[in-house]
């Protein structure tokens, strides 16, 4: 049974009730963040309960030391984990003497939280009875701005009901943090220095090892009934890592007591003095006022709405479920940095390290690239570009490849692997095939060739020369092979010529060559500039041919698809649906020998292939391959969901193109996979967004134009979207009876919608 306490609503993510069994889902489900920082919905005051406390930091990360079992040669020497950043939400409250806390009170009653999505804030409500009788009314808001982007915003208000009361502020900002998820218990803090003066405060602190220094920031107002009633602190406890004020104040029944605090980060990797900038940015902020604040964030967040918003009429459920999608990626990248990237938990949890995945390349690039300038996913192929002398060096010392055939880690906070299961982190090489599938995509979509001989083309050639080095002839198949890998289905390891590893190696060498000759006779200067530094030669290239013109896929002819892998069919197949629900996820009800010996499969993978590739394939070859894989197929990875929404709808299964929408699009919302608690899965969120523009929008790019094939599921009554397409945007809107195509600019756009062309303009274009 999933979780179904989250109330539908079109534009707001709420709860209503408290229940402490919920508390840290809920924290992972009402995260905020802003591209720059974010946090989990961890209450302000004192919470004794069950919590998982976590702010982040965006590019701030810990090499925490690598904690295996049996090392093996070629492990990474550390796991870089996002970290739990100082704390500067924390408002301790004494209410006639007594602590304010949730866990405790005698009642708590009409309990609500809301995340605002459409104006982008943090809502939570509720009534208390303390133990010493006193009943209070409680409000807060929060935000974390998109324009100040170093600070954050907290309105605190406390009514009490039945009585009087002498109400204690004690805010505070606390660097003494540890994380939920360490190998070691190891402090990741160094204090450096405190400072404090008139209702501010700062703490200073940086990373061990590797010295990111921040400066943690709150500025403090005590407000009655709206009105700023200017009193000092009438305490100051401080520490070498923390700091707290005390305001006493006493209100009178029905009355309204208020705390307003400012807080926030400055870091080093944006500025030389963090101190000095945390001064300037509360200046900032208390100029603009809470109100102009919270104005600026929900404008700021109309202009993302404005291109981004996916519509959905006639079902709240998915309505909700896109737009939470949508709002978690926006707060979590921005695109204003090519230093960072789009860790698969976000700002909303620790695991996995916060760090880079090929989600980002796979699932992630599509939606910036459609939603945003396609300067944003520049940014993100250059963030990979940047560290590509990291991947050559990851194939060099850590699987002894050489002439600079390189390996993306599947996990880097700075380019370097640091993932620490050898099963994935030396097997699952598939991952540099998604590396130059996002160069080709970016190109395909917005038709900037200029990214290629700039700074592609060199990471094209060192992902080509891992691929030719990694694979091996073998005289009994008189083919090449790839042996010893983990596909996308990591539920098995260490298996031989997995079909899509295969087909992705042999694409990326007949990619990179067609680039090398097209450099070439296009772009001489460049393609003399890169063949001098990477002392590329034809007669290399004609190595990698004979590899990707005869590299091996294993097949059944009998049953007419690819196999998963050599010897897939020698497994006992029991499809899913036989499957007892009691056995359900299998990843935390069975033995992991158990998991790899069946033939169930957590992610597309073959599938992976035919979504990437499909032009290579027939709708038939498609056909059997899905129904045969999918019925294996547990969708225990977040990832699953929208590649099977995708094809199904590409198939007419629209039903089972539904149900898979709505799993993907609802995955944490109901937490199909019984662990949101530990944060959401971001990255996988840009795969809703496919599910609905590639999936029912139908939308592919082909020789430079866009094409459509719209279909609705049922159970909506209608849908709408925006891409935008080389600088023009364009606005699709889908019902039962018709489909219609706006171009908002000044120029027409071809398009071929349902194999026949069409000329989209600022006129509404219909086709029934």
């Amino acid at each position: 049974m999933n979780q179904d306490y989250i109330k539908p609503d079109n534009w707001s993510i709420i709860e209503e009730g408290f229940d402490a069994e919920s508390v840290k889902s809920s924290e992972s489900l009402f995260s905020l963040g802003n591209g720059a920082m974010g946090q989990r919905a961890n209450f302000e005051e004192t919470y004794s309960g069950e919590t998982f406390q976590g702010s982040y930091i965006a590019g701030i990360y810990y090499p925490d030391k690598t904690k295996v079992g049996w090392w093996k040669n070629g492990y990474p020497k550390y796991f870089a984990k996002v970290l739990n950043a100082p704390n500067w939400i924390g408002i301790n409250i004494e209410i006639n003497e007594e602590n304010l806390d949730l866990n405790t009170c005698d009642e708590v009653r009409n309990f609500r939280r809301e995340l605002n999505m459409k104006e982008g804030w943090y809502n939570r409500s509720f009534e208390a009875v303390l133990r010493n009788g006193t009943e209070i009314a409680v409000n807060v808001r929060r935000f974390l701005s998109l324009d100040l982007d170093e600070a954050g915003i907290i309105k605190y208000d406390i009514t009490p009901l039945n009585k009087d009361a002498k109400i204690v502020y004690k805010p505070y900002i606390d660097a003494g943090v540890t994380n939920e998820d360490a190998n070691w218990d190891e402090k990741f803090w160094e204090p450096l220095e405190v400072k404090k003066s008139n209702g501010e405060a700062f703490v200073t602190a940086q990373t061990f090892k590797t010295h990111f220094k921040v400066t943690t920031f709150m500025h403090n107002t005590i407000l009655a009934n709206g009105e700023n009633i200017h009193i000092s602190p009438s305490a100051i406890d401080s520490t070498i890592d923390k700091v707290k004020y005390t305001y006493g104040t006493i209100i009178a029944k029905g009355q309204t007591s208020s705390i307003q605090k400012i807080g926030g980060y400055t870091v080093s990797l944006n500025h030389e003095n963090t101190l000095a900038a945390a001064e300037k940015c509360i200046k900032t902020a208390v100029s603009l006022g809470y109100d102009t604040l919270l104005q600026n964030q929900i404008d700021a967040w109309a202009k993302i709405w404005e291109m981004s918003d996916i519509t959905i009429e006639g079902d709240v459920k998915a309505q909700q479920g896109i737009r939470f999608n949508i709002f978690q990626l926006n707060q979590t990248y921005s695109g204003k940095d090519s230093r960072l990237n789009i860790g698969p938990k976000g700002f909303t949890g620790e695991k996995y390290g916060g760090s880079t995945y090929w989600d980002t390349e796979a699932y992630c690039i599509p939606f910036y690239m459609a939603t945003k300038d396609q300067e944003v996913a520049r940014n993100l192929l250059t963030y990979r570009y940047n560290q590509l002398d990291k991947a050559i060096e990851n194939a060099k010392d850590n699987l002894g490849f050489k002439n600079g055939a390189a390996l993306y880690p599947m996990v880097t906070m700075n380019g370097e692997e640091c993932h620490n299961e050898w099963e994935i982190t030396h097997e699952e090489i598939h991952r540099n095939g998604a590396i130059a599938f996002a160069i080709y995509n970016y190109y395909r979509y917005t038709g900037d060739y200029s990214y290629i001989p700039e700074k592609g083309l060199e990471v094209l050639i060192g992902i080509a020369r891992f691929w030719h080095q990694r694979a091996s002839f073998s005289k009994d198949k008189n083919q090449y092979v790839i042996l010893g890998v983990t596909g996308p289905n990591e539920y098995e390891n260490n298996i031989n010529n997995n079909f899509y590893t295969n087909f992705i190696a042999k694409w990326c060498i007949d990619f990179a060559s067609e680039q090398i000759e097209k450099v070439a006779a296009e772009y001489p200067a460049d393609h003399k500039r890169i063949i001098e530094k990477t002392n590329l030669e034809d007669s290399e290239i004609s190595e990698w041919k004979k590899v990707a013109d005869n590299i091996y896929f294993p097949k059944s002819e009998e049953l007419g698809i690819y196999l998963q892998q050599d010897g897939f069919l020698d497994k006992e197949l029991v499809p899913v649906k036989d499957l007892d629900k009691s056995q359900r996820p299998i990843n935390q009800k069975w033995s992991w020998d158990r998991v790899l010996r069946s033939p169930y499969i957590k992610q597309a993978d073959v599938l992976q292939g035919f979504y990437f590739f499909e032009d290579h394939f027939s709708k038939e070859e498609l056909k059997r391959n899905f129904e045969f894989y999918e019925s294996f197929t547990v969708h225990e990875s977040s990832l699953s969901p929208c590649v099977h929404s995708i094809q199904a709808a590409a198939l007419d299964k629209m039903d089972m193109a539904y149900t898979f929408y709505l799993r993907t699009s609802r995955l944490d919302l109901d937490d199909y996979n019984k662990e949101v608690e530990e944060g959401c899965h971001i990255t996988s969120m840009a795969g809703t967004w496919m599910s609905i523009v590639e999936g029912f929008g139908g939308m592919r790019v082909k020789n430079d134009q866009l094409h459509f094939s719209p279909k609705i599921p049922k159970e909506w009554k209608g849908y709408s979207f925006k891409i935008n397409f080389r600088h023009q945007i364009l606005k699709v809107a889908v019902s039962h009876t018709e489909s219609t195509f706006t171009v908002d600019g000044d120029h027409d756009l071809t398009i071929i919608v349902n194999g026949k062309p069409v000329i989209a303009s600022k006129q509404l274009t219909k086709i029934h």
